[in-house]
């Protein structure tokens, strides 16, 4: 076991693309974790094929590296909103954080959320500014806002006194003062290495007590079941000793008091420690260690682990991120059914699903009945779009609907919605468009800053409702340089209706395989999403429509053959590059009597109801339907 005097246990927090998993490239590198010759990808942290392509942190990971002696126990943190439970949930592991600020743009929305979070908890954060190297950088006036926002959110006089490094993760350098830099040598990693030293405290270890411990994280294992996680507050374990589980709920919404739910005694079959990026397995564990364990049969967030003669030190629950939005996943039946993927069954379906859900505390299941599908909960649409995009890459196919809100009552019976804070960074002429767009959506102007770089910084209040379907526009209306963050700030009352879609779609009345001369004719109506030689089906969203209703149009027309010779007949064809449909894309634009189906190869857009003439008694009925109604 290693002395707990010599461990420091450290989160690495911020806002999304400002440089967490670039910055442990650069430890692991200034720690000589791998061998010189070895090759290392680039943001080795991120493992799964998703987060390597979307460049994004996903789940939260730890690392090990050891300097001069030190064990640094790291854990790298998610930056988007919809994955913030991570955060909240492994900073009861560590002792302090490193907060990164990107030296161009200052504090972000995630920046504020994961700060708040750390100084409720007690936290001195250390604040790296980095990205100091880039040609637009401002370091001071990133810093000086960096601080406001401390003294904003109730930091203490010890909380603000914190220590301050300057750098670049990219180039593997930080220092505690830019003149260091600028004397032409790279100065390496030592300032970060001695600031973690000296400024984060040693974990709270005392050994002679019983064993405790909480479970922060989980992971999940085909052969070994859930395995917890987290740090061990004081005394050691073994494997082979028994363990008291003890689960606990909050008796209120206010969350002001808790009880116990289950106690179970079991024995500790498996003990992990990190080291570098792999778990090793262990016999002992002591105080201070963050470990990964597995024993008992059902293991939750937040469960006490205790030696069974610790029965009075029960610790509250973890704070658990409630979902904002959800969506039906539903079975693939579709015409093309089981031609690219396997068509999953309602049970298989389920299953799946289940099976993500012991992982991931913020993801919800629940079964309302339907005979082809399930609703399906999440922080966001990404979140459930990462979830989507997993489960079509393990060859399988499905249906999803279009992403609901998630609303609640208040006392008075009032409906209240998710809202959430926007922060947009646009190039001055484009600020007229992005408030015109954002005012039918209910979104209120708080703040406009001019960053003196021709970029101005608005700062919106909006519910969840509105932000759907903008995400794609806003890249048009900008011309791909505005960039858009929002995190979840609460809940307020229900605006009212919000038509975000202005458009209609181009539904195919046939099956079949598109022609060009057909093509060429429709792109005149609106933006397809297919191509000559693709297949289609009847009751299948192929373009998006100029008009603001839905337009039935066959794709699948050829020319008429006839023995007459044609003036016209060399002409050429001329069509326009087709939209591409992704998952994210689609989602953010289908209606509520739309599906987007997914299969491994194929991301379509369809009717709930195929047949164009039962869409159009459906709809007749649905408008009697609100007549009598009011």
């Amino acid at each position: 076991m290693q002395d707990a005097s010599k461990i420091r246990n450290i989160a690495i927090i911020a806002h999304i693309d400002h440089g967490k998993t670039t910055l442990i490239d650069g430890i692991f590198k200034a720690s000589h974790l791998f061998r010189d010759n070895q090759v290392i990808e680039e943001r080795v942290m991120d493992a799964g094929n998703i987060e390597k392509e979307r460049g994004i942190t996903i789940k939260s990971k730890q690392c090990t590296v050891e300097w001069e002696g030190y064990k640094i126990n790291i854990v790298d943190t998610p930056g988007h909103a919809d994955f913030s439970g991570e955060v909240e949930r492994v900073l009861s592991m560590v002792d302090s954080v490193l907060l990164l600020v990107d030296a161009n743009e200052g504090p972000m929305p995630q920046t504020r959320y994961v700060l708040m979070r750390a100084l409720k908890l007690g936290l001195r954060p250390i604040v790296i500014v980095n990205k100091v190297d880039r040609p637009n950088a401002q370091p001071d006036i990133a810093l000086d806002k960096t601080f406001d926002l401390f003294i904003e959110l109730g930091a203490t006089e010890e909380q603000c006194d914190f220590a301050i490094l300057y750098g670049s993760g990219l180039q593997g350098w930080f220092v505690t003062d830019l003149a260091k830099k600028q004397q032409g040598v790279n100065p390496g990693m030592d300032d970060l290495f001695h600031t973690i030293i000296d400024r984060v405290p040693a974990p709270k270890a005392e050994m002679d007590k019983p064993f405790l411990m909480q479970v922060c994280t989980l992971s999940w294992s085909e052969y070994l079941g859930r395995i917890g996680c987290g740090r061990i507050l004081q005394g050691t374990l073994k494997k082979g000793d028994r363990i008291l589980r003890t689960h606990t709920k909050w008796k209120d919404y206010d969350q002001t008091d808790w009880e116990v739910v289950s106690t179970d005694t079991s024995t500790c079959t498996h003990l992990y420690v990190t080291k570098g990026l792999d778990r090793v397995e262990v016999d002992e564990v002591g105080a201070g260690d963050i470990v990964w364990f597995t024993g008992p049969e059902n293991i939750d967030l937040g469960d006490t682990i205790s030696a069974p003669s610790l029965t009075d030190a029960t610790m509250p629950p973890l704070d658990i991120e409630e979902p904002t939005v959800s969506m039906f996943f539903l079975v693939n039946t579709s015409p093309f059914a089981s031609r690219d993927g396997n068509a999953i069954t309602l049970r298989q379906l389920k299953a799946r699903i289940e099976r993500e859900t012991k992982t991931d505390a913020a993801l919800r299941m629940e079964d309302l009945g339907r005979p082809d599908g399930i609703k399906v909960s999440g922080r966001g649409e990404l979140h459930l779009g990462i979830l989507i995009e997993e489960i079509r890459r393990e060859g399988s196919e499905l249906c999803v609907s279009r992403p609901e809100v998630i609303t609640q009552k208040d006392s008075n019976g009032k409906i209240l919605e998710p809202m959430e804070e926007v922060i947009i960074d646009v190039p001055e002429e484009y600020q007229g468009i992005v408030i015109q767009k954002l005012a039918p959506r209910h979104g209120e102007l708080k703040n406009m800053e001019n960053t003196g770089t021709g970029v101005l910084r608005l700062e919106f209040t909006i519910p969840t409702r509105g932000l759907i379907g903008y995400r794609g526009e806003f890249l048009t209306d900008t011309r791909g340089l505005g960039i858009l963050a929002s995190r979840f700030i609460g809940y307020g009352e229900w605006v009212g209706e919000i038509h975000s879609r202005s458009h209609g779609s181009l539904v195919s009345m046939d099956t079949g395989q598109c022609t060009s001369h057909a093509l060429e004719n429709l792109q005149e109506r609106g933006t397809l999403f297919i191509k000559p030689g693709e297949e289609v089906y009847n009751g299948q969203v192929v373009g998006e429509a100029s008009r603001d209703r839905d337009i039935p149009v066959n794709p699948t027309k050829r020319k008429q053959q006839t023995n007459h010779r044609s003036a016209t007949k060399d002409t050429m064809i001329i069509l326009d590059v087709p939209r591409t449909v992704t998952i994210d894309s689609a989602l953010e634009w289908i209606a509520d009597d739309e599906l987007v189906e997914i299969t491994p190869s194929f991301v379509r857009i369809r009717k709930i109801i195929l047949d164009h003439e039962l869409r159009r008694k459906a709809r007749i009925a649905a408008g009697k339907a609100a007549e009598e109604d009011e």
